[in-house]
């Protein structure tokens, strides 16, 4: 295989991720279970199958030999999952100063399982269908909490930090009881923050973003302090004006609410002429916003928590090198925390800085998707209560360093050129990118050479290629 990796990009690239393993060595509780991580890190990378664990070991030519210590890994106590997240998180703070809020993503997602059996799985809704014609599938439940990066000419990743087990009721019993989406993303914030304020920073802002899902109002009124949510809200929410600060005389106890407000898309057509314009870079391309800044408000069941209503106007614009199609984006609205300073109550961050963090809120999106494709996260099949969750957790966490690793090395848009002669590359670095760089770095050292060389006529000399070979088969057949 061509190595298509600069020559002083690869130590650097091999020295991050080393760098980041050894710092996540406490998490572990013997030597042992901590050499056969690393390795399966390693046979993650080589698995061009399923991501399995018998597959990552087949990729490194475990063949012979008792399996039993690799396996419990998982269905054992081998390593502490918080306190990898939390080796995670000490290692992110390098990239985020004190003063600046520390931006993260909360989303749902769920892992189709085939089984009836294995512990946390239950009947959900299949999110490959279509709207219209909604369908099911038997999937695993999870919350998922990144990290996003600093922005950099438009561009960010989502670095999951934890992904934590919302099972229903109704799901097979596993090792952790079942929970809501809200209630495993306020262990996430808790966690989060109390992390943040035992390294010091208890004044740095959390900046969290969320779909519609956790438009809840248990998550509302279970945030910690200094953290800023920011979700999706529905068009015909019920929103009530603030009450009058002095109630007017009489019995009774002050009034909760004030005048009912208008639902968030009657501002679309309230008559509202001067609506704000804010030019915001995406992804390398500057894209005009138009918004209004409503509130404070409250919302019905939640009077003591006030919230500001964001109203971003449809966009319908040209786009493409030749400016010969139309990109069409509907309304969209968001519920953001407020805070009262002077009496007053205010924004948490200018205005600027949450819309250009709302259309990065997607990155968590990406982020699935190249977890499920690219690294077989949810292909594990482990039937242990205590595996069935740990194996998810710890894909998850394979994910987050090697992606880390890759942003450390380059940033986010200073990847290595792509071995294609007729197309330069993205701006930014894609994940394929990535795994071939991890995957050309390792097979320059001896210990990873490549197999596939080619042979001579000699076939006493082919003897040590042809069974070097036969693994590499053997874990791309699944035999």
């Amino acid at each position: 295989m061509k190595n298509i990796t600069k020559p002083n990009d690869v130590p650097v690239l091999l020295q991050a991720l080393i760098t980041l393993i050894q710092a996540h060595r406490p998490a572990f509780r013997q030597e042992r279970p901590y050499r056969r991580a690393v390795g399966l890190i390693l046979g993650e990378l080589f698995s061009f199958a399923r991501h399995t664990l018998t597959q990552g070991l087949l990729a490194l030519g475990i063949t012979d030999g008792d399996w039993s210590a690799w396996y419990r890994l998982f269905s054992r106590t081998r390593f502490d999952e918080t306190v990898l997240g939390n080796c995670l998180l000490q290692e992110t703070l390098v990239h985020v100063p004190p003063t600046e809020p520390y931006a993260t993503a909360l989303d749902s997602t769920s892992f189709h399982r085939s089984s009836l059996k294995m512990p946390g799985t239950s009947w959900l809704r299949d999110s490959r269908y279509s709207a219209f014609r909604p369908g099911i599938h038997r999937a695993q439940r999870f919350v998922h909490g990144a990290w996003l990066t600093p922005l950099q000419e438009g561009y960010s990743r989502a670095v999951p930090l934890r992904i934590l087990p919302a099972f229903p009721p109704k799901a097979v019993p596993a090792d952790q009881p079942p929970q809501r989406e809200w209630e495993a993303s306020l262990t996430f914030l808790h966690w989060l923050r109390a992390a943040l304020d035992a390294v010091g920073r208890s004044k740095q802002k959390i900046l969290a973003l969320g779909d519609g899902g956790f438009d809840v109002l248990e998550l509302w009124r279970g945030l910690p302090e200094q953290v800023i949510l920011i979700v999706r809200t529905a068009r015909n929410r019920r929103l009530y004006w603030l009450p009058q600060s002095d109630p007017p005389p009489g019995p009774g106890r002050p009034a909760s609410y004030g005048e009912r407000a208008p639902h968030p898309s009657d501002w679309l057509h309230a008559g509202l002429r001067n609506w704000p314009k804010q030019q915001v870079l995406v992804r390398g391309k500057w894209v005009q916003m138009r918004y209004q800044v409503l509130g404070p408000f409250v919302r019905e069941g939640l009077p003591e928590k006030p919230l500001f209503l964001i109203v971003v106007k449809g966009m319908h614009r040209l786009v493409g090198k030749k400016k010969q199609h139309y990109k069409h984006k509907d309304p969209s609205f968001y519920l953001v925390s407020a805070i009262q300073q002077e009496g007053q109550w205010q924004l948490p961050l200018p205005i600027e800085t949450l819309l250009a963090w709302l259309w990065q809120r997607w990155e968590i999106e990406v982020a699935h998707r190249e977890m499920k494709s690219g690294l077989g996260v949810g292909e594990k099949q482990c039937w242990n209560r205590r595996s069935a969750v740990v194996s998810i957790q710890w894909s998850t966490w394979v994910y987050a360093i090697l992606l880390l690793a890759g942003y450390r090395t380059w940033g986010l848009c200073g990847g290595p050129a792509t071995p294609a002669r007729w197309w330069p590359g993205a701006k930014r670095w894609s994940f394929n990118t990535l795994w071939r760089s991890y995957r050309s770095a390792l097979w320059g050292n001896p210990e990873f050479q490549a197999l596939w060389t080619a042979t001579s006529d000699n076939w006493w000399k082919k003897e040590t290629w042809l069974v070097g070979l036969d693994n590499s088969v053997s874990a791309a057949a699944r035999i």
